[in-house]
């Protein structure tokens, strides 16, 4: 059991955001912006930020054996499937897993959602809402290149506000000090 578990005293939060990426491969560490830039906002304590960095399985494996740490809403904000060209970079788009090609439920990239399968199972089978916020890639880096490229950097700020949002509609009083209760 994770950390994050363990040191629950008591209530599970309602809505938990996951941050997915690798913070060294450039723009593939979109996820973890994200959570940092959610860090700032004025969230009640019913919703959880989690930088899950590339390890998410872990806690979606613990969501589907555990109903007593499942929150009602699950976010994940990660970077999508590398573009043809350049122009799709740092564009955020909102999906459910359903949403998802199935072709990726078995592919273990770390530049793809490695978990589309426990993602999609996961809401069928437990009822937690879940949303994915995606920014497309242009390149991933072949090497270690830590930093998001400008574009990416601007999808963070949207994907932040677009979350903050999401959160306040599902659930309105959940935000606090965002601009948007």
């Amino acid at each position: 059991m994770h950390t994050l578990h363990k040191s629950r005293s008591a209530a599970v939060p309602k809505v938990a955001v996951f941050g997915c990426g690798n913070t060294l491969l450039g723009d593939d560490g979109f996820g973890p912006a994200v959570i940092e830039a959610l860090s700032d906002a004025d969230l009640r304590a019913t919703v959880c930020l989690v930088d899950a960095g590339t390890s998410i399985r872990d806690y979606l494996l613990e969501y589907l054996m555990l109903p007593a740490l499942r929150p009602e809403m699950l976010i994940v904000a990660d970077a999508g499937e590398p573009c043809a060209d350049a122009s799709g970079d740092g564009l955020v788009r909102r999906i459910r897993p359903a949403a998802l090609s199935p072709r990726k439920s078995h592919d273990y990239s770390l530049h793809q959602f490695p978990t589309v399968n426990l993602l999609a199972e996961l809401e069928q089978e437990t009822g937690i809402r879940v949303e994915l916020f995606v920014a497309s890639l242009a390149v991933v880096p072949e090497r270690i290149a830590p930093g998001l490229s400008p574009r990416m950097q601007a999808a963070v700020a949207e994907a932040r506000d677009r979350i903050l949002e999401c959160i306040h509609t599902y659930y309105p009083g959940e935000t606090a000090g965002t601009g948007l209760t």
